[in-house]
């Protein structure tokens, strides 16, 4: 009977033993499978950051690909607002155009009238100055300040998020959570904004409103036989682009190059400036195209070419500018407010190659009162939905919104599985 009584105990104590140690797995799983959805919630807010990053850095592309387009426009407008004023001053008449290189190139000058006007536009209070003031505010102080803000704010935003999930399981709050091998303050990098020059230009390469508005037409007949090779020339110049200070610049100008002949220097052209309008920031001096400081109005008191050659240095025998007219864009050049590139974000160079990771450590006491440890890691990773089409390798970067996240070998689970080995 005795020996029946202990037989009972000795199992009583084992079924104790047994039901506390299933307690323990049992919450051991639970836990683990708490913090796994903990981690991985972490990692998609990272997920969701840097694909809003993203995002906003496509963004800050297209509102400067918008601001080349003003910029063109601006010069645009000025270039038909003083062409219609030379076209109503006959000087030269579109007639004389028209008869020197064609009925296209004399209607499009007559066109010119329709054009009246348009340089306000494009002065300082003006509506396309006023556009682009707006997306210059927007692209510093929103676009580059909610980077600012995302990313400050990252990392507490993935823990809050964490504690949030494991608060659903644990109502009590009563667990420590510990985040460590945490990658986020070496992964991410501010650059200034010309660093990201040569990419925007090459953006805009792709529009032909921007592309280079260069032509030259010859009359066909011979004009003088002392230079019978040479002949009158229209020159049609514009460029749209991006300055090495990051603010963008645009020219437009159009000129009649008149061959003329004397004795003392034999043949050159004598230009009659006939439409220009240059755009630029504030401290551009134009000193990448032949000009001068305030150019006559007329050469009613010099003839021309004593004028060219008593105050500038421009070639008017072989040259291909539009020197005077440059001269007139720039004196007459509106004041546009640019604050150039804007700074932004984008992976460091040393992260290209990995995933953003972190481990997590949860511990919990249960109602034995014994403390439960458990382990997760989790990593934010960049994949493309589908093969780039030139089939090269694209590094992980903020500019593609192809961030994902997945579960991750935590460091304890991987050295058990090197002790195991």
């Amino acid at each position: 009977m005795v020996l029946g009584l202990l037989l009972v105990g000795v199992a009583a104590l084992a079924m104790i033993r047994y039901f506390g140690v299933g307690q323990v797995l049992g919450a051991r799983a639970d836990q683990t499978h708490a913090l796994d959805a903990a981690a991985y919630s972490g990692a998609l807010v990272q997920a969701r950051a840097l694909n809003l990053l993203s995002f906003i850095n496509r963004a800050q592309v297209g509102h400067q690909v918008a601001m080349a387009h003003l910029t063109t426009l601006g010069a645009w407008a000025l270039f038909g607002g003083h062409e219609a004023r030379q076209l109503v001053q006959g000087n030269p008449p579109a007639y004389l155009i028209a008869m020197m290189f064609g009925a296209s190139h004399g209607a499009a000058y007559a066109s010119a009238a329709r054009a009246a006007g348009r340089e306000t536009a494009a002065a300082g209070f003006g509506a396309l100055a006023q556009a682009y003031a707006g997306h210059d505010r927007l692209v510093h102080d929103t676009l580059f300040k909610a980077q600012q803000d995302i990313v400050t704010n990252l990392r507490q935003s993935r823990d809050e998020a964490m504690t949030l999930v494991l608060n659903r399981s644990y109502p009590d709050e009563n667990y420590s959570l510990k985040v460590s091998d945490d990658g986020l303050d070496d992964y991410l990098a501010q650059h200034g904004g010309l660093s990201l020059s040569g990419f925007i230009t090459d953006v805009v390469a792709r529009f032909v409103f921007l592309a280079p508005r260069n032509e030259t037409m010859r009359n066909a007949w011979m004009v003088n036989p002392r230079c019978p090779h040479m002949r009158h020339e229209l020159r049609r110049r514009g460029d749209t682009r991006l300055e090495s200070d990051g603010r963008w610049s645009s020219t437009d100008t159009q000129s009649y190059h008149a061959l003329r002949s004397n004795k003392w220097i034999g043949c050159y052209y004598r230009e009659y400036a006939m439409g220009w309008g240059w755009i630029a920031g504030q401290h551009a001096t134009g000193n990448d195209m032949p000009h001068v400081q305030n150019p006559p109005d007329n050469f009613a008191a010099q003839d021309f070419w004593r004028w060219v050659h008593a105050h500038t240095d421009w070639d008017i025998f072989s040259g291909s500018a539009n020197p005077l007219a440059n001269s007139r864009a720039v004196a007459q050049r509106p004041l546009w407010s640019m604050r150039g590139l804007p700074r932004y974000f984008d992976v460091r160079q040393a992260g290209q190659a990995k995933p953003l990771y972190f481990s997590a450590h949860l511990v919990r006491a249960i109602a034995s009162g014994e403390r439960v440890h458990t382990y997760s890691a989790a990593e934010t990773y960049f994949q493309r939905p589908q093969a780039r089409a030139d089939r090269r390798l694209e590094r992980q970067n903020l500019f593609n919104p192809y961030w994902q996240a997945r579960l991750a070998i935590s460091p304890a689970l991987r050295h058990s599985m090197k002790v195991g080995a």
